[in-house]
Order: structure tokens, then C-alpha cells, then sequence
């Protein structure tokens, strides 16, 4: 992920800005330490997070989620650091979790390296030099890793040993679950194919009921353009609007077809990278009109909505 030239004016300019700066620039980019915020976060929340009580059969399946993960500068801003970390406070602490990010395209399917403490792959440029020695050391993932292998079937997945999780996949992680001793298993997206994505999360919806976490991360609006032309983000307001009706309908056809469906589609995700995870979030839960928002926020003109599935 490179940083485009005008998030970087925005971080210069940082200083200057008013508390009433629009579209939450204040928030996400503090004048402070870089990755201060969540600096706080861990003084305040890490015996919290360790005494979370761990998933239990009697509890029922997990939910399905689906979040916007931001980019590097998510770790300074402390609201959506608070509503990560509460959200996944709402909800037992899984046994492990898997995770697919926008950040990893590749066929077959394939696995990152499930040893303890892999290391991270910080796969940006243009941000302060502290946010690639923030360590996320997560245990050993190897039984997730052994389970996803079963399940996906006669393909065989391939590990890469040495690859770590990738930022779409640790930034929201890291407020989730601070004391990082969830064991995490990133799989790859086989294909950008919004179809293919959502019988992909079907496979994995067992998983659910073993205490397993199915993560789709992505953003649900991607739009640099919207840094360029702040008037666009009436184009990302009425695709995020568009995709909160669809999912209220369980309408996973209009879902897969958003590119003619949505209105705003272009400007909201001139890829499909960040947002055909929502459709893996989808597969995997048994009941696609069940969304309910976790986080419900405009920043930076694109809509970081995070939603759970049951």
C-alpha cells in the first residue's frame, strides 16, 4: 500500500487544523507520537483483554465479521482503536481466527505461516517509520492451520511460512485483540470473483461452530478520489447506504453485482479488492440478512462501517 500525495499533505498539515476539520481528520491524524492512540489503548485495556473469557460450545456459533481496516494511521485514532477493541469485547474471545484481507490476492488458496510469533508483513510505504516495528506476535496457529487445510478441500493450500499477516489483516487485530494471543491464520482471496468469495466463506462457515473467527477485512468504501474532491463523498454515502439495505435484505445477488447495482460504485471502489471480503462475511454466516453495525463512521470522506453476521 503506497500513500498517496494527499494523505501525505493531510499528515503534514496536521498541526494547523482545526479541532473542526472535516471528515474526521483531527481524529485520524493527531498531532502526537505516531501510533500514540494506541499506545493508550494498550496501558488501558491489556488486563481487560487478557482475562476475556475464551469461546465455549454452550456460547453457539460465532459471528461472521466483516471490518474496515484502515490504513497504518487507524493505531492514532483513538475512537476507532475504542470501537474495535468494544466490539470484539461483545463477543467471546475465539479460539483462533481467521483472516482474509484485501492485501492478499492468490490461487489456489493459500495460507500464511502459522508458527508463533511469524513475523509481520508491513506491506506500506509513505507512513512514519514506527508503525513497522509495532510487533503483533500471535501463538502458534498450527491446528487453524491443519483445520483450514481439511476443509478446503483436494486443492492442496499451500503455507507460506515466512509470509505474516499483512495490515488488513493486524491493524484491525491489534485493537481487537491487544494482548495478541489469539492464534491467526491469514488465508489468501483465491479470486476477486464477489461469487467465488461467497461460496468460499460457505466453506468456511463450520469453523463458526468450533469457536473459530471468520474475518473478512476490507473498507466499505475505498475511494482516494474522494481526497482530491470532497463533493465526491456523496458518491460513498449513497454506496454505503446502497450496501446497508442490501445486507438488511440478505440480497447477496445485488451484493455480488454491486458494480451495476450500487450507485456511487465507481467512485467507491474503483477496485473490488476492499470490498468483496463483505461477501466472503456473508458465505460464512447462516443467515445473510442478520447484519447488524458494529462501527458506523465516516472518515477521510469513505465510510468505515464494520458489520457482524450470525
Amino acid at each position: 500500500m503506497f500513500l498517496p500525495r494527499q494523505v501525505k499533505e493531510l499528515i503534514s498539515t496536521t498541526t494547523t487544523r482545526s479541532p473542526a476539520a472535516p471528515n474526521g481528520l483531527t481524529s485520524a491524524f493527531p498531532s502526537r507520537t505516531p501510533a500514540a492512540a494506541y499506545d493508550d489503548l494498550l496501558a488501558r485495556v491489556l488486563p481487560q483483554a487478557h482475562e476475556r473469557r475464551v469461546w465455549h460450545p454452550s456460547d453457539g456459533p460465532l459471528p461472521s465479521l466483516f471490518v474496515s481496516h484502515g490504513a497504518p494511521f487507524t493505531l492514532d485514532d483513538s475512537q476507532w482503536l475504542g470501537d474495535l477493541f468494544d466490539w470484539a469485547q461483545s463477543i467471546p474471545r475465539p479460539r483462533a481466527v481467521v483472516v482474509i484481507s484485501a492485501h492478499w490476492e492468490r490461487a489456489p488458496a493459500a495460507i500464511s505461516g502459522a508458527a508463533a510469533g511469524t513475523p509481520l508483513s508491513y506491506d506500506f510505504s509513505g507512513f512514519h517509520p514506527r508503525y513497522k516495528t509495532l510487533p503483533y506476535a500471535t501463538p502458534d496457529a498450527t491446528d487453524l492451520a491443519r483445520r483450514l487445510t481439511g476443509l478446503l478441500g483436494r486443492t492442496p493450500v499451500h503455507e507460506f511460512a515466512d509470509r505474516g499477516l499483512d495490515h488488513g489483516a493486524f491493524i484491525p487485530l491489534m485493537a481487537m485483540y491487544p494482548a495478541a494471543d489469539v492464534p491467526v491464520v491469514q488465508l489468501s482471496m483465491p479470486s476477486l470473483d464477489p461469487s467465488a468469495l461467497f461460496e468460499l466463506g460457505a466453506r468456511l462457515r463450520p469453523l463458526r461452530e468450533e469457536g473459530i473467527l471468520v474475518l473478512g477485512s476490507g473498507f466499505m468504501t475505498h475511494s482516494f478520489a474522494v481526497l482530491r474532491r470532497p463533493e465526491l463523498a456523496a458518491e460513498t454515502t449513497a454506496f454505503d447506504e446502497w450496501a446497508v439495505a442490501a445486507l438488511a435484505r440478505g440480497d447477496v445477488d445485488s451484493l455480488a453485482d454491486y458494480r451495476n447495482k450500487a450507485p456511487g460504485a465507481a467512485v467507491a471502489h474503483p477496485t473490488a479488492d476492499h470490498f468483496v471480503p463483505l461477501l466472503l462475511t456473508v458465505g460464512a454466516a447462516d443467515d445473510p440478512s442478520s447484519a447488524v453495525s458494529a462501527i458506523d463512521r465516516m472518515v477521510m470522506g469513505n465510510s468505515t462501517r464494520s458489520v457482524q453476521l450470525t
